[in-house]
């Protein structure tokens, strides 16, 4: 039987999604907690590969078993014994070839800014004070996501895919006084393109970058051109779509 989890955690603590040596990574946490509980060995399939420090408030992932879970007490049960900065909402039966990372729809992402020294986000937001951007100019920038669907200039370098080719559908920038929030949506993600892509638009809000300059970025495929990265701390992955036939 094939389940989905839902998931949240804080990615301060942990080195990434992903299994590595030596290293505490999310998905052996979750693993081992669902050995514990199940007596048998358990793999699971994220919805993505989240770096070292980055935070998730939804992402899935799913796993096979041969018990009949309980699905309301099982999450109760794998929380108690799992580190509190990761939180299993639910888990849900789906079916057996449901696939938390090829049947994704879209992944959105948010990356937040504080634009003055916050001592209680310190691990969740990016603090740069003492700077201001133009946000209606950013937007403009981030409007022109929506046009391309090619981001290698915005691809981690020597990374290994068959394909640079994602479609954004929402790119935008909201401020809240001294706090910005970058959201976008895609049907897929290259590794460390939001905080490349974030990197990129803030030169563009403090005037480093103007408008012809950050589109000829995205067509001249370099990541050389680019912006840096943005630090991993400011990063969310907020919500995964899936289809309701899996459920």
């Amino acid at each position: 039987m094939r389940y989905f989890i839902e998931i949240s955690y804080k990615g301060t603590d942990f080195h990434g999604w992903q299994i590595q040596p030596n290293a505490i990574s999310i998905q052996e946490t979750i693993q081992k907690g669902l050995q514990t509980l199940l007596g048998e060995k358990i793999d699971i399939v994220g919805a993505g590969r989240t770096d070292t420090g980055v935070h998730a408030r939804q992402i899935f992932a799913h796993f096979d078993t041969t018990k009949n879970i309980n699905e309301k007490d099982f999450a109760y049960r794998l929380n108690a014994i799992i580190p509190i900065s990761i939180f299993i909402k639910k888990i849900v039966k789906v079916t057996d070839k449901a696939h938390a990372r090829f049947d994704a729809q879209s992944r959105s992402y948010e990356y937040h800014i504080h634009l003055v020294n916050n001592p209680f986000t310190t691990e969740t937001t990016w603090q740069i004070p003492r700077r201001s951007f133009d946000v209606e100019l950013m937007n403009k920038a981030a409007l022109l996501l929506l046009k391309y669907t090619d981001f290698k200039a915005f691809s981690k370098s020597k990374t290994d895919v068959k394909t640079y080719e994602c479609t954004v559908s929402k790119a935008v920038w909201l401020q809240n006084e001294n706090k910005l929030i970058f959201h976008i949506t895609a049907n897929r993600f290259l590794r460390n393109m939001v905080r490349a892509i974030v990197g990129s638009l803030l030169e563009v809000g403090s005037g480093k970058t103007n408008l012809e300059d950050f589109e000829k970025i995205i067509i001249n495929k370099d990541r050389s051109l680019a912006g840096v990265s943005v630090p991993a701390k400011g990063l969310f992955l907020t919500e995964v779509i899936y289809p309701n036939s899996i459920f």
